[in-house]
């Protein structure tokens, strides 16, 4: 399966995907790690992708089109679940044209449906360790020793795009460009629509009946 999974930040699209990776084998490209990566390694990209992401924008189509077709032309022939892109109409073009050229095509659109309220409980509650990356919550994903990172003993950080400020900007953002990526992909792709606002492992068994669909 190729899919793409839509939804506004923190409407557990992260999660979603690791369950999905881990039933279907398939692979996991994410946006936001990609770019992270990117920026960590200090490369060109990266550091035009960081004065956005710190500020909670979006990241210019022309630098996140780039580096994502670039991770999907090199994906391996096993599906793929895409994380956080596209996130405009264009992205969503351009993603399309790529995947003409090379032969492939998207089976399903998935679309988290998430309250506001919701939202900012979950992201402002996060924790993420500067060192490996691990990402726990204040609420429900608490480390075994409080503010250090389980792994390695780092203390633990919040992201400059974490904060409640950040938040609003980008679920600004969110209903402004990416939204109406929802309707273009309505017009003649499978786009299923799942209530969000659950816990992760609810969300995952509707999500499941959708995909064994597919598979089967």
């Amino acid at each position: 399966m190729r899919i793409v999974l839509l939804g506004a930040p923190g409407a557990g699209k992260g999660t979603q995907c690791k369950y999905i990776v881990g039933k279907y084998d398939m692979l996991h490209l994410s946006s936001g790690d990609i770019l992270r990566q990117h920026r960590a390694e200090g490369t060109e990209l990266g550091k035009k992708a960081q004065s956005f992401m710190d500020s909670g924008k979006l990241v210019p189509d022309g630098i996140i089109v780039e580096m994502m077709i670039d991770r999907i032309n090199k994906a391996p022939k096993i599906g793929f679940v895409l994380d956080g892109f596209p996130r405009t109409v264009n992205q969503a073009v351009e993603l399309d044209k790529a995947l003409v050229l090379s032969g492939k095509k998207l089976d399903i659109i998935v679309n988290l449906k998430v309250d506001e309220d919701v939202v900012l409980k979950r992201i402002t509650g996060r924790r993420s360790c500067p060192k490996c990356g691990a990402v726990y919550h204040i609420v429900n994903l608490k480390p075994k020793v409080d503010g250090v990172c389980d792994r390695d003993g780092v203390k633990l950080i919040q992201r400059p795009d974490d904060t409640a400020e950040v938040v609003v900007s980008r679920l600004k953002t969110y209903y402004q460009q990416t939204v109406p990526v929802v309707d273009y992909y309505k017009a003649e792709n499978n786009v299923c629509e799942i209530d969000a606002n659950k816990d992760a492992e609810e969300v995952q068994e509707t999500l499941f009946a959708e995909l064994d669909v597919l598979v089967k």
